[in-house]
């Protein structure tokens, strides 16, 4: 009597599987396969939105910016050449149209993402006040998510993209700046003073608990 097959011991990891199925699916889209692409744009379309959003703060924008950044991918898709990642391909893409809609607003004169800036301020200490009490004590956790969303929407656009790609979608510094072209120190710099400016942000409103609090972020 024969033995029922065994389950294999080992297995490719989920991170492993995941790289391995975008680069199956963009070579199958450079071929034409439009399902392959509309495949793509399925497992990044969410992620895409949520940063457009945050740098433009506008979801009319947002949603321009979403759909020139799958169509310029697509018009494109044969100057991709696989040395990084395609979300981190997207990701460049949709940072420049992002940024393309605030210079046409002209409402934000923040500078361009790709625009050096002094790193001095790295080494720097800077007091940030203490929650007297833990804010998790205090708020839902839908509570809690809507205060950050509103303290990020308030970091100038240069932060915001490095804040969302680091600590939300949680890509590598060297993803991070391999997306937004930019050196790794400049995204350690941009990164730190996104989260100093969050802390400080949410310091003042935790020790404000005044129904004017949201007039500091």
């Amino acid at each position: 009597m024969m033995k029922e097959a065994e389950t294999p011991i080992m297995s490719v990891s989920s991170s492993s599987t995941s790289i391995d199925d975008e680069a199956a699916l963009v070579a199958q889209a450079r071929t034409g396969n439009a399902a392959a692409f509309s495949s793509l744009v399925e497992r990044y379309e969410g992620k895409i939105f949520r940063l457009a959003q945050h740098i433009t703060q506008n979801r009319e924008d947002a949603e321009d910016v979403l759909q020139e950044t799958f169509l310029k991918a697509y018009e494109h898709l044969d100057q991709f050449q696989g040395a990084a990642r395609f979300y981190t391909w997207i990701v460049r893409i949709a940072v420049n149209q992002a940024l393309m809609k605030l210079r046409k607003r002209k409402s934000d004169r923040t500078v361009s993402i790709d625009e050096e800036i002094d790193t001095g301020e790295d080494t720097v200490a800077r007091e940030i006040a203490g929650w007297e009490e833990n804010p998790e004590q205090q708020f839902s956790r839908e509570e809690m998510t809507s205060i950050l969303n509103t303290a990020v929407e308030g970091l100038p656009p240069i932060y915001r993209a490095v804040f969302v790609l680091r600590d939300v979608d949680e890509l590598s510094t060297e993803e991070t700046a391999e997306a937004l072209n930019l050196s790794i120190p400049a995204v350690k710099s941009r990164l730190l003073r996104a989260r100093l400016q969050l802390r400080d942000k949410l310091t003042r409103y935790f020790k404000r608990k005044g129904d004017d609090a949201f007039a500091y972020l």
